[in-house]
């Protein structure tokens, strides 16, 4: 049988296996593992199964993985998150909706130290969201703003999604990350203008809070300061090139712990958060090992180089090529965790993208955020879920109906960054 035929086959049983509920990483690695065997030999697949896992989890590219998630933690368990939402709701709490703002805002900012959507989530809405219902904002606006800004950290640098990509398909880290910068800003803005919009349209669903005087503003703002301190160093030193991503993450990781011990820290709050993080590292080199595998059959199935052929045969555009690897984005983004998503698509479609003559650092930023969208969208919603287990009786359609407009302002976000590809390439 053609090695390609088989290996579509084989692509379509690993479906079949993650619908019936089998972990992604482990589909992956069956799949690859039985796909090399009956296209090669299943010795040599043994083998690579043998050394393969080794191979993977001692390369020290994959070594920043850990350092931030443990700068995402550490900020977690020392409470930083509290202190970073009373300095926003200090500068935009007098507004009408500006609790709302101020969440979406320490997002944005907890996601400078946190390289996770879903812990920026947990985190900033076991502070805002009690806030935000004490203070009379209806549960869609107050539950589908922490759903949207948790996004942020998907994009906002440090990244795990966008470091992922960028080893996956060998691009520099640094330039994913930097890239990164003006998207999730962007993001950040547009949510922001999502939310005044709501409430001059429909001012029931939110009310002005208690104006502060700005001296107050001015000592709330050291809430600030330290995740500033630690974007700073990240992305200033990976910038200027005085520091390797895995040295600015292990500085990071580092500052975040000092951070930690003068809040308060002990000795049970940093067990738990090393265990936190190895449990969470754990899982992402799980599926990383395989993808791994996964990545031997693609090569030997010739998969990629069948798609690419079929592409040209079709003679199709390569907005068009483009705008239907995005709707299988958003389509698998419903149903899958956004990390795995990621590992398990973009070996596929990269040939493809790369053939359409598309900039791979540009099509790097414009998948992460269609993977982002999966995070809001029904019927997984990673987000959504987090949401609902700090709020259980808030009915998960009105977190769905809450998220929504932020939804239509990520499509935005993605026409603008498909129309002017400067946006992501700019600070290059």
């Amino acid at each position: 049988m053609n090695p390609s035929v088989l290996g579509l086959l084989c692509l379509a049983g690993m479906l079949v296996m993650i619908a019936l509920r089998c972990p992604v990483a482990l589909a992956m690695a069956l799949t690859g593992l039985v796909g090399f065997g009956l296209i090669v030999a299943f010795e040599p697949a043994f083998a690579l199964l043998e050394a393969g896992p080794f191979e993977t989890l001692s390369n020290y590219s994959f070594s920043p993985i850990p350092m931030f998630l443990l700068m995402g933690v550490l900020a977690s368990h020392a409470r930083m998150s509290q202190e970073l939402f009373t300095a926003a709701r200090s500068l935009f709490g007098g507004w009408r909706g500006g609790m709302a703002i101020a969440a979406v805002s320490a997002c944005g900012t907890f996601s400078a130290i946190s390289g996770s959507s879903v812990a920026t989530a947990a985190s900033m809405s076991r502070v805002a969201l009690p806030e935000m219902r004490k203070h009379g904002y209806a549960d869609s606006l107050a539950t589908g703003t922490l759903a949207a800004g948790g996004t942020l950290g998907i994009i906002i640098p440090p990244s795990i999604a966008l470091l992922l990509y960028a080893l996956i398909t060998e691009q520099s880290v640094g330039e994913m990350f930097i890239a990164g910068l003006i998207p999730g800003l962007l993001g950040l803005g547009l949510y922001c203008a999502t939310i005044a919009l709501l409430v001059y349209r429909y001012p029931h669903l939110a009310r002005a809070g208690t104006a502060t005087h700005w001296r107050q503003k001015l000592a709330d703002m050291k809430g600030f300061l330290p995740f500033m301190l630690v974007f700073a160093l990240i992305i200033g030193g990976i910038y200027s090139g005085l520091f390797t991503p895995t040295e600015a993450a292990a500085i990071g990781a580092f500052i975040t712990l000092l951070i930690a011990l003068l809040r308060g820290m002990r000795w049970q709050g940093l067990v738990a958060a090393v265990s936190e993080t190895l449990a969470l590292s754990a899982m992402i080199f799980f599926m990383i090992v395989g993808a791994e595998i996964f990545g031997y059959f693609l090569s030997v199935s010739r998969i990629s180089f069948y798609l690419v052929d079929l592409v040209n045969q079709l003679n199709l555009p390569p907005y068009a090529v483009l705008f239907a690897v995005l709707l299988l984005f958003i389509l698998l983004g419903c149903v899958m965790d956004s990390i795995a998503m990621l590992l398990l698509t973009v070996p596929v479609v990269m040939p493809l993208i790369l053939s359409a003559g598309f900039d791979p650092v540009w099509f790097g930023i414009v998948a992460v955020i269609t993977v982002e969208l999966g995070l809001m969208t029904p019927p997984v919603g990673m987000n959504v879920f987090v949401i609902k287990s700090v709020s259980p009786e808030v009915p998960i359609g009105q977190i769905y109906k809450g998220v929504f407009p932020f939804v239509l302002s990520d499509l935005l976000r993605l026409l603008l960054l498909i129309a002017f590809p400067v946006l992501a390439l700019g600070l290059l």
